[in-house]
Parts: C-alpha cells; sequence; structure tokens
C-alpha cells in the first residue's frame, strides 16, 4: 500500500507556508519513477537493494515524511467504493450509467456501498476523497489521454483502478474496452464489402476537445485498418445533424455505394438517410460503435464497447486488491470488440 505526500503547490497568499518534499521529488532525487518510490515505501513489488538503497537516501535527504492522514487510512475500512465520474451538460450520461449501475451491482454483492463524485475536480477531487477516509478504493471514469490525476493515483494509500488508458500508464490499474481495435474492426468490415472510400462521423468538437483517451485510441485503429486495406477513410467531426446531413449528402454524392462509420450520432445519421430515402443494408452500408440498445433500433451493425463487461471486470481488480489477492499498479486489461451483423449492411458486395 502505498503513501500520499504533502504536494507542494505554489502559494496564494502572504500567509501560506513552505511544503514539504512529495515522493515525485524523491523520485527525481534518487533518479527513478514516481511509482518505482512508491513500490519501495509499499513493499508490494520487489525493488533491486541499489534501488531501494538509492530511494531510502533520497528520503533521507529530503526528510521526507508520509501524510499522517494517509497513514491512517491504511487500516481503516468504508466498505465504500467511490467512483469519480466528472458529469458534464455534454456528457452522454446514458452510456456513464450502464457503466456506473454494473458497479453499483458488482459493489452490493459484495456488501459495500458506492459514492458517486460527479463534479471535475481532477487531482484535488482524487486527494480529497482519499483524505477524507470517505472510500476503500477508487473506481476513475472520463480518462483523458494526458490525464492530469494519474501522478495523485500512484500516491494514494487505497487502490485506484482508472476506466481508460491514459498514455501515461505506468504503475496504473487500467481496464477498458479495446476501442483501438473496434476501430479497426468497423474499417474492415466495410472493406470487406467492397468499399474503398469511407466515410467516418466521429465525436464531435465538443468532445475531442475534452481529450478523453478513447477517441485516439479509435481513430488509430480505424486509420490502420484502412491503411492495410488500401481504403480512403474521410474523418469528419460533426458538431451537430446538421453536419451529420452534410456528411451524408457528401458520402452520396459519389453516385456509388457509401460506407459509413459511426462512433457517434446514431439516430441522426439514419434519419438523414431516412429523409434522402436512402435504405441501410441497400442503399448504404452502415455500421458503428453502439451499445445494443443504440444498435438494435435501427438493425445497426454494430461492435458495441461493453460496458457491463468492463465495469465487472473493474469491480473484479477492486476487490482482489482490497482482499490482497493481487499487487497493486500495472495491471492493463481490454475487453475485445466484437462484431455484431444487423440489417444495416449487405452480406455480399454489390455486382460490378
Amino acid at each position: 500500500m502505498t503513501f500520499a505526500g504533502i504536494r507542494r503547490r505554489p502559494p496564494t497568499t502572504g500567509d501560506d507556508v513552505p511544503k514539504g518534499p512529495t515522493s515525485a521529488d524523491v523520485a527525481r532525487e534518487a533518479g527513478v519513477s514516481q511509482s518505482t518510490v512508491s513500490y519501495v515505501m509499499s513493499g508490494k513489488r520487489p525493488i533491486s537493494p541499489e534501488t531501494r538503497r538509492r530511494v531510502q537516501d533520497a528520503i533521507d535527504r529530503l526528510t521526507y515524511e508520509p501524510h499522517a492522514g494517509a497513514r491512517a487510512l491504511a487500516g481503516h475500512r468504508t466498505s465504500t467504493v467511490a467512483v469519480v465520474v466528472p458529469v458534464d451538460p455534454d456528457s452522454s450520461v446514458q452510456r456513464l450509467m450502464v457503466f456506473v449501475e454494473e458497479i453499483l451491482l458488482a459493489a452490493r454483492r459484495r456488501d459495500h456501498d458506492v459514492l458517486l463524485v460527479t463534479a471535475d475536480e481532477g487531482p484535488a477531487g482524487l486527494r480529497r476523497v482519499a483524505g477524507r477516509s470517505l472510500c476503500d478504493a477508487l473506481v476513475v471514469m472520463g480518462v483523458g489521454t494526458d490525464d492530469d490525476r494519474v501522478d495523485v493515483a500512484r500516491e494514494l494509500p487505497l487502490p485506484v483502478v482508472f476506466i481508460g488508458i491514459p498514455d501515461d500508464a505506468e504503475g496504473l490499474d487500467c481496464l477498458d474496452f479495446d476501442f483501438e481495435a473496434a476501430g479497426g474492426l468497423l474499417v474492415a468490415e466495410l472493406a470487406d464489402l467492397g468499399h474503398r472510400t469511407v466515410d467516418v462521423l466521429g465525436w464531435g468538437p465538443d468532445v475531442t476537445a475534452q481529450g478523453v483517451n478513447f477517441v485516439p485510441r479509435f481513430e488509430r485503429g480505424a486509420r490502420t485498418a484502412a491503411a492495410e486495406r488500401g481504403v480512403e477513410l474521410r474523418w469528419h467531426e460533426p458538431a451537430g445533424e446538421p453536419d451529420v446531413g452534410r456528411v451524408v449528402d457528401g458520402a452520396l454524392a459519389s453516385g456509388e455505394v457509401p460506407g459509413l462509420v459511426l462512433a457517434t450520432a446514431v439516430p441522426a445519421t439514419f434519419r438523414a438517410l431516412a429523409d434522402r430515402g436512402r435504405r441501410p443494408g441497400r442503399d448504404v452500408d452502415v455500421v458503428g460503435l453502439a451499445l445494443d440498445a443504440e444498435a438494435e433500433p435501427h438493425g445497426l451493425t454494430a461492435t458495441s464497447p461493453r460496458p457491463r463487461d468492463v465495469s465487472r471486470r473493474v469491480m473484479e481488480r477492486v476487490f482482489a486488491l482490497l482482499d490482497g489477492d493481487a499487487p497493486p499498479g500495472g495491471e492493463r486489461e481490454l475487453a475485445p470488440a466484437v462484431l455484431l451483423r444487423r440489417r444495416s449492411t449487405r452480406t455480399t458486395p454489390a455486382a460490378g
């Protein structure tokens, strides 16, 4: 179990007192990663005698002291798991709540409560929840590619599991759906139907501006598959239904059977096609990333992000950490992408 150090912050008033050294300072002094400092302090992972000596010498030179509140937290159990899930007006609350519902069920099966932390507080939110001994473990959602919570997560004296894969995932427990494989799977499906040009309706500018980790992962998979199959990929970020209509018009203008990949905007795309008298599976091939509840009403050939499977795996990991059945940090698991074919795609390429 790792301990959180007192963090150094820039003073905000003349009355502020200087803050003590942090585990990040120890890591720099010893020439090791911050996670290595945590492992030396926790004893949860084998560390070479030489590395352990360098870290201990750095601790002595800097007079680093773990936070007293963190030490107290190590022996305290609340039977509560906190889920940090920032919610804003542009979030897809429906998708988020599917994850949360499964977490609730898994917690209840183990006689644990769930504390939802919905404010976007960044690192301060993790420190606040852990520092007040409000929970035994943290599940972090809304993970960014460059997420400023990762350093704090490494320091906290309780298990932390991320739903998502930040770029800097060293020493973190991260579980998620395989968005990269999903992007590749959807493009490959259209390539197999004979499409040499594919239009992707990606996430809008409001989502991409948030820096969420799954967007570049999905795009990377789609672009890799397109390059391997010799497919031209036209990427769009529709900001609303009128933009969706313009993308559909552009795809139809080629005179060939269009191929569309929907990372989002499923209902809007099907409305646009219906308004133009085009039927998916006959006049256009449409595949997408969508929950089954979103895909089935439209007969959309899709891969689901499998939120329930992901949440179940996350909670299995949380309780393995709490029970001492698994060492903390470094676990990465991805739920595989599986394509379910429905009526929005043809079964064979159109005759030449």
